[in-house]
């Protein structure tokens, strides 16, 4: 079934792991997709792999973002769905964290994240879907988290903010946050493969439904959040973590 026919979506970080599998879905519902990554070469390769529309786009910078905006407006006119899911991830206790490493992730997760909806927001149309990547980490305590966890809570908090702002709009803003899922993260990890399933068995071993998810898993939850079917839903955050929290 195409719930989205006729909507524009964009999705930043869309030519990998979560964001290429929710830019994949969204065009199967029928929604016209532009991605967005840092990449020129790996934006290009996913956009025609999955014949959506790419553009390069650093989330970190303002002005490549108001570009990023402009650019889309110029294009395709209004947005009816914003998945603004670009991030990066990273480890270091509080002792150990220099300051380029505190840059480097509050300026994709949180600066960025923030002014994209910033900026974007004066295309968005009415009763749009806005939907940020936060991640499970923002509530649970993890040693060697703290700036990632930090960036993701403030973006839970930012949703709620921007969803009675933009509540008279009928624009709804939501967050998901997935837990442990099968992306390229666990092949960036510098360990071989047998290593790599150690870790992976660790965690399934943390989760009750003692599985990993699929960026499929959020995809679809990126999809329904962006249609009629969810239209009462604003202001939350969905979990995404095979009952991970509970524990």
């Amino acid at each position: 079934m195409k719930n989205l026919e006729g909507k524009n979506a964009l999705v930043t970080g869309g030519n990998s792991g979560i964001g290429y599998a929710t830019a994949l879905e969204l065009k199967q519902q029928g929604a016209q997709v532009i991605i967005t990554g840092r990449r020129t070469e790996a934006v290009d390769k996913a956009a025609a792999e999955l014949g959506v529309y790419g553009k390069v786009a650093d989330q970190a910078s303002l002005d490549s973002i108001e570009e990023l905006a402009q650019h889309v407006s110029d294009r395709f006119g209004k947005i009816d769905i914003l998945f603004i899911n670009a991030g990066v991830t990273g480890k270091s206790t509080i002792e150990q964290t220099s300051e380029s490493f505190w840059h480097q992730l509050t300026d994709v997760n949180l600066k960025g994240a923030y002014f994209t909806l910033s900026r974007l927001i004066p295309i968005l149309r009415d009763g749009a879907s806005v939907i940020f990547l936060s991640s499970t980490v923002a509530t649970r305590t993890i040693p060697g988290s703290s700036v990632y966890a930090l960036s993701k809570a403030a973006i839970n908090s930012v949703v709620k903010t921007a969803a009675l702002e933009l509540a008279p709009r009928k624009i709804r803003v939501n967050a998901i946050s997935p837990g442990p899922t099968e992306t390229e993260v666990f092949d960036k990890m510098g360990l071989d493969h047998d290593r790599i399933q150690e870790v992976k068995g660790a965690l399934k071993s943390k989760i009750p439904l003692a599985t990993l998810g699929d960026p499929a898993d959020v995809a679809k939850m990126v999809a329904y959040l962006s249609s009629a079917q969810s239209r009462f839903i604003t202001g939350s955050e969905i979990l995404i973590d095979g009952g991970m929290t509970l524990l």
